[in-house]
């Protein structure tokens, strides 16, 4: 039972940013047999948003959990997004849009999504933040919070000016723990700071924790332990006020990996915590690019560049040096969308939760993997 919210079962929750794909439609055979093994291993905390999985995985959450198991066997948290409304008016249906995709009466948690500087300001020009604390009352959501992507001193506004907030989700993980982009170390202080239940997202860095470079990979494989995945998750759950860790799981090796490392939780050793610093000091000499594969930027580019494809591709490159970057260069990039075809116009740049210099990143990119066709 969780310490600070009692209907949370374990401190391990079903990230459902990314699932089991068949072509560009959820699988929802392989999907389904994941959240009986989820709910089945003592779990029950599900996460969701409006565009995530390109709008599919609220539909997927209807007819993969919501269908199938009691209300009372799962929690769901949902979000407000931005983007998907530009006045106060337009929430409420947004929400009851999301019920229904949903097929709920109620959402657990109710989270206002991607909070930084600039999307703050649009949150409280429309009373975002009053609408949803106004659910809560009725009892149409059960908690309200909100998910982070900024500096500290955003969120330490946020929080004095909404104390009704009860959870923030921050991207937390070992390698960014002390980038200065992304601040987890000092996100999390002010969390503490103000005694809100921290829930982790991107633990495993967008999957780049999961699969290491050589180097880093030796040092893992030298504890005889577990897989890559679990120490990143265990990292962030053995942080004090970390109520609850996200995954996104895209199949059942994934799920099953991760539910035998949470389903009887052991922090890292000091021997762990050490194996971890010394592939953070790696991972430092590499200069990889901290993108995270949310996609964010992709949606709104008008050259239609599938811009975390492209920096995978650049990041394998400097990892492995071998020939499947160019190969899957290509790949991404065979009708249209290279790297050099970007224009400048930043939208990228104006969602990456990462606050990455996208505009810069790609012109690298497109010097590593274009000079042979000029």
């Amino acid at each position: 039972m969780n310490k600070y919210f009692p209907e949370i079962k374990k401190n391990f929750g079903f990230g459902c940013m990314r699932l089991p794909m068949n072509g560009d439609m959820v699988d929802t055979v392989e999907f389904s047999k994941m959240v009986d093994a989820f709910i089945d291993g003592g779990f029950n905390y599900f996460d969701t948003a409006h565009g995530y999985v390109g709008g599919k995985s609220e539909i997927a959450i209807r007819e993969c959990l919501t269908s199938r198991h009691p209300r009372e066997s799962y929690l769901l948290v949902n979000k407000l997004t931005g983007m998907f409304f530009e006045k106060n008016e337009d929430i409420l249906p947004l929400f009851e849009s999301q019920l229904e995709a949903c097929g709920v009466d109620y959402f657990d948690f109710y989270l206002m999504h991607a909070q930084d500087n600039a999307v703050y300001k649009k949150f409280k020009q429309c009373r975002a933040y009053e609408t949803a604390i106004e659910l809560k009352a009725q009892g149409r959501v059960k908690h309200v919070g909100l998910s982070f992507h900024d500096k500290a001193e955003v969120l330490e506004q946020i929080l004095t000016e909404y104390p009704q907030m009860e959870v923030v989700q921050i991207q937390f993980n070992y390698a960014d723990y002390e980038d200065p982009a992304v601040q987890s170390r000092k996100v999390y202080e002010v969390c503490r700071k103000f005694n809100k239940p921290i829930i982790v997202m991107e633990p495993v860095k967008g999957g780049c924790l999961a699969d290491l470079p050589k180097e880093a990979q030796t040092v893992f494989d030298d504890l005889n332990g577990g897989s890559n995945a679990s120490y990143a998750i265990r990292y962030a759950a053995g942080f004090d006020g970390v109520m609850m860790v996200l995954s996104g799981m895209g199949n059942m090796d994934m799920m099953n990996d991760n539910i035998s490392v949470m389903q009887n939780f052991v922090p890292l050793s000091e021997h762990e915590h050490s194996a971890v610093k010394k592939v953070c000091d790696i991972f430092k000499s590499q200069n990889l690019i901290p993108c995270t594969a949310c996609k964010y930027c992709v949606d709104g580019c008008p050259k239609k560049i599938s811009i975390p494809d492209l920096f995978a591709c650049m990041n394998g490159k400097k990892t492995f040096g071998t020939w499947n970057p160019e190969y899957y260069y290509e790949i991404h990039t065979k009708n249209g969308g290279k790297a050099s075809d970007c224009i400048g116009c930043a939208k990228c740049e104006s969602v990456c939760p990462q606050h990455l210099n996208i505009r810069e990143v790609l012109k690298d990119v497109a010097a590593e993997f274009e000079q042979t066709n000029e």
